[in-house]
Order: C-alpha cells, then structure tokens, then sequence
C-alpha cells in the first residue's frame, strides 16, 4: 500500500473536540505516517489501533445517545413526579369529598325516607278500610307529615305538601266514618257491653283518635260530642231501668220509718246481717231479674248499696276511659300497646258484666280485683298521670256530660231513702256505705264521682242528725213525764218493761254505732251516744226514784244497768273497740254501786 493510499484512507473525519480525537492524533495518526518504515508488525498494530478507535468511537456514539436519553428520560421523570404530585393532590380532594358525602349519607337519606311516602303507605291509606294495618300506618304516615311541615326549606318537601295534606284528609275522612261506626252500638241498644267495647276496641285504636286531635282537631271534636250523646244515652237508660226496679222492690218491701226511741218494739238484738251493707265487700247486689220475683224484697240499705256499687264500678270506668281516650296526646303515641289484662267482673244496671280493673276487694257480686299503685285502668292499659288543671277540668267536664242523667236518677232514688226518714241504724249503715265507696272511687282516681259520693253523704248526716235528737228528746219527755196535759201525761207514764225495753235498744243502738265506726275519735257518734246515754242513765234514775224503798229502788237500778250490761256485751265482734269497753266499764260501775247500796241498805234492815 503507498503513502499516498494510506494517507488518504487515514483522513480524519469531522468529529466534536473531545478528548478521543486527541488520542487519535497523537498516536495513531503517526504511526500510520510511519508505517513505510516500520515493520509489517507494525502494520498490523495499526490495524488493531484504527479498529480500537472505530469501537471507541462506536462507544463514544453509545455514550451520547444515553446521555440524550437520560437528559429526555429525566425529563420525562421530572413531568411524571408532577403529574404524581397533581394526581395525589387530586386524590386527597375526592376522599376529603367522598368523607363529606359519606357523613352526609345517612342524615340525607332519612330525610328523603321521611318526607317521601312509600307506595304502599298510600295504597293502605287510599285503598283500605280502617282496620289493625293501620295503627302503624297511620303511626308512619303521621311522622312522616310532621318531617314534611317542619321542612318547608326543603323544596322536595314543599313539593310533597300537597299529596301529603291530600291522604291527610283521605284519613281523616276514613277514621271519622269508623268511630262512628263503632259509637252506634252504643247508642241503639243498651244490652252492648259498654267496657268491651272501650277496652277492646277504642282502646285499641286510641292511636288514631290522637292523630285525629293533632291534625285534624275539629273531626275529633265531633267523634267526641258523638261518643258523648252515645255514652250518655247508654247509661241514661240503664240506670233509669234499674233505679225503678229498686224503687218497686223498696215499695214491695217494708218500709222502715224513724220513731221515737221510747216507742220502738223491736228485737233487742243487733243485726249483724244488716250492717254487713256498710261496706263495698259484702253480699250480693240486687240484680235488674229479681224483680221479676213478687216475693223478693230487700231492705233500704242493701238496695242502695245496690245501686252505689253499679255507679261506682260504671262512673270510675267511664272516667278511666275518658281520661286514657280523650285526653290530648301532644307527643306521637306508641305503635305497641300493652296488652289487656285479665277481665274480672264488673257490675252494669241490667245484671251483666263488664271489663274492668277493681280495687283489692272481694264479695260476692265481683271477683277479686287487683289494686295497682297507679290508676287502675280499662283492662291495664293506662296508669295516672297527673296533668294540668286545664286538661283535668276537660276531662272532668266530658264525664260530668256523660254521668249527669245517672246522677239525677241516683238523687233521687237517695231522696226516696231518706223520706220518711228510716231508722238511725240503716241511716248510719248508709252513711258509712257512701264513705267505703267515696274511699274506693278515691283509690280508682275519679275525682267527680268522689266528689259526687261524699255529697250524698253530707246529704245524710244531717237527717242522721235529727234521727238521734228525736231518741234523745223522746227519751228525755218520758223521763220529765211530758206535758201538763194529762193525756199527755198518761201516755208517756213510764214502767219497767218501757224501761227495760229503752235499755235493751240503747244497747242495740250503741252496739250497732260502734260496728259501723272504726275511728275511735269521730265526734259525731261519740257524742250523741254520750248525750243518749245521759238520757237513759237519767230515765233509769227518775224512773226508780218513784220508788220510796231504798232497797229496792237499788234493786230496781241494778236490774236495769244489768240490762243494759248483758246487752253490750253481746252481739257484736266489736269487744276490744276502746269505746264499747269504756261504755262497760261506765255501767258496770253504776251496777257496782247500786250493788254496794244494796248490801248497805240490807245492813241497815238487820241492824234494826
């Protein structure tokens, strides 16, 4: 190969100053200038050296186009760190809004559950009659209505209004045909059973009534006035039968008249069987069928108690269920109701039964009755809660309306009972009848009828009062021999079986006063006792005084306190009563005395 070729194939490209070319100038290319002179060793290491740059250079290119890439790679890197970046910023706002939505998820979705109505609460409303579906029904749909007046911001709920206030009305029109509907029955025949149907039925949909009193007040005040007129013409014609059944069997009867104590001819004996009508557990009521007997008869007292105790069982109730039925619900009413407690027996004008809860008693004429702690209500249903004046006045008032005509028949019946004034002893027994059941319609919590009871009491105190005066002056005008007439003076001369038999029925009377009184401190026995006693204790001395023997006017006296003794101390369970042995004590006293005369008086006759 010549220089020429060698020179020419060894011309150097055009590269960029970098420190391999500097190499390929300073060695190679002089030793392939010098290859003439060297070696054909030499020549092949020149070989070897042009190869070795080509590879260099080949790395050289290599090497710059990875340093391009990694330029644009870090480029590209520094873009994908931004978009992470933006990417993460991103994803931190859509979970900081999915948090937001999420807390807003429940609240939101209640509302929309509240203001909404479900399909098939409106088909239940419109479609259906009034039945057992529609206590929760109408419990839902009432929530449901309140969420949606309370939202009028909410336009959904502003949209809403309409169709809500429509089923309002669909409602409201629907439960006013069913309560009526169920008032009727009330209304046409008085054999209904009254309690079974407030307990079992309106009882059961008092719910419905009260959403009538929130929303729609007016057909709730009809439903009432409509119950009202029923209830009352109910018990109207009830006990107007039934007080003229007792009035024909008092007229069947005897009829005991008040008389002077000095003209009594009776058994000197107390009647147990007769006070046992003091109280509320005793013998059976008089029932509307006995009439049909022409030979049943009773006695005064036991035929008002009669009629006492089916006002009693009937007026507390009706008080009860107007008080649970009618009373204003402010707050939405339970969708669950306590269930019924076990039905005892409860006395009705025409002999039936009905439902209702008893205080904790038992005779003959009902089973034994619970007593709760609270109201005793319809079947349990309610208990006593005390509420305003203004809802206890409401309340009161209803019942007043219903009760009025019963009250007016009861009146007049007691009117009867009392002219001619009857003995003292029934009169007392009347009396403490009308306070057992004032204490029992006390216990039911029935305010008006209590109030009602204790003024028939009050009514009999006063005729109580004049019987006893009267004994107590006739005992007294027989004691001072009466007038100056001489007829009168004839007829109220005294003798010892007059005497005998005024002690024998003092005794009676006393015994009697102490059975049918448990305090011990109630003046107004005590002391006409007192004053009677005073009266007989007088008669007895006034009438021995005739007598001039001393002996035997203390004979005479001894034979009348031993009367009066073995009078007091039978007949009756009353023994350890503090005012019967006071009463002992006081006459076997006087006996002790008239005996130690006796024995003195005896004495002298010897001495003589």
């Amino acid at each position: 190969m010549s220089f020429i070729s060698i020179q020419e194939s060894t011309t150097l490209p055009s590269r960029n100053p970098r420190g391999h070319e500097l190499l390929y100038v300073l060695i190679v290319v002089p030793l392939l200038r010098s290859t003439e002179t060297y070696h054909p060793k030499d020549r092949g290491k020149a070989q070897d050296y042009i190869e070795l740059h080509d590879q260099v250079q080949t790395s050289v290119t290599l090497l710059d186009n990875l340093e391009s890439f990694l330029a644009t790679f870090q480029k590209d890197l520094a873009a994908v760190a931004g978009q992470i970046s933006e990417l993460q910023d991103r994803s931190k706002d859509i979970d900081s809004r999915l948090k937001t939505r999420k807390r807003i998820e429940k609240p939101l979705s209640s509302l929309l559950s509240e203001i909404t109505v479900p399909p098939l609460l409106t088909t239940t409303i419109l479609d259906t009659n009034v039945g057992d579906p529609w206590l929760d029904a109408i419990t839902d749909f009432e929530r449901r209505l309140s969420t949606s007046k309370a939202r009028t911001r909410v336009k959904a709920a502003r949209d809403l209004g309409d169709v809500m206030e429509g089923l309002r009305i669909v409602a409201a029109t629907k439960l006013r045909a069913f309560f009526l509907a169920l008032f009727q029955p009330i209304r046409t025949s008085v054999t209904t059973n009254m309690q079974v149907i407030q307990t079992s039925v309106l009882l059961k949909y008092s719910p419905l009534f009260g959403f009538l009193q929130r929303h729609a007040p007016a057909v709730a005040a009809e439903l009432q006035r409509a119950y009202v007129g029923a209830a009352r013409l109910y018990y109207e014609t009830g006990f107007r039968r039934y007080a003229r059944i007792l009035g024909v069997i008092k007229v069947r009867s005897s009829i005991e008249k008040s008389e002077p104590l000095v003209n009594i001819q009776g058994d000197p004996n107390i009647n147990l069987d007769r006070l046992q009508h003091a109280k509320i557990d005793g013998p059976g009521v008089t029932l509307a069928y006995m009439a049909d007997d022409k030979t049943y008869k009773e006695h005064v007292e036991a035929l008002l108690r009669s009629l006492l105790l089916v006002f009693m069982d009937n007026a507390t109730a009706e008080y009860t269920f107007i008080s649970t039925f009618f009373s204003a619900q402010k707050v939405q009413p339970p969708t669950e109701l306590l269930a019924p407690a076990p039905p005892s027996a409860v006395l009705s004008p025409d002999g039936g039964t009905f439902t209702e809860m008893h205080s904790p008693l038992e005779s003959e004429f009902s089973a034994i009755r619970p007593l709760s702690s609270t109201t005793p209500g319809l079947g349990g249903f309610v208990s006593f809660v005390a509420k305003s004046k203004e809802e206890q006045a409401a309340i009161d008032a209803i019942w007043k309306q219903v009760m009025d005509p019963v009250m007016e028949y009861i009146n007049l019946f007691v009117r009867s009972t009392l002219d001619p004034i009857p003995p003292v002893i029934p009169l007392l027994t009347m009396i403490r009848l009308a306070e057992d059941v004032v204490a029992e319609i006390q216990r039911r919590h029935s305010p008006p009828a209590e109030t009602y009871v204790f003024g028939l009491s009050l009514q009999m105190w006063p005729v109580f009062q004049k019987g006893v005066t009267e004994h107590v002056e006739s005992i007294k005008k027989l004691a001072d021999g009466g007038s100056s007439s001489y007829f009168i003076r004839a007829s109220t001369t005294t003798t010892d079986a007059k005497v005998e038999s005024i002690c024998a029925q003092y005794a009676v009377i006393f015994n009697s006063f102490v059975y049918l009184t448990n305090n011990e401190n109630e003046n107004m026995i005590f002391s006409n006792l007192l004053r009677l006693r005073q009266e007989v204790a007088r008669l007895v001395i006034l009438h021995t005084a005739q007598v001039s023997d001393t002996l035997t006017k203390a004979k005479e006296q001894s034979k009348f306190y031993g009367i009066l003794l073995q009078g007091l101390s039978k007949g009756t369970h009353h023994t350890a009563h503090l005012k019967l042995q006071q009463e002992i004590a006081h006459w076997a006293y006087l006996e002790e005395e008239t005996k130690r005369k006796i024995v003195s008086a005896g004495q002298s006759r010897q001495g003589r």
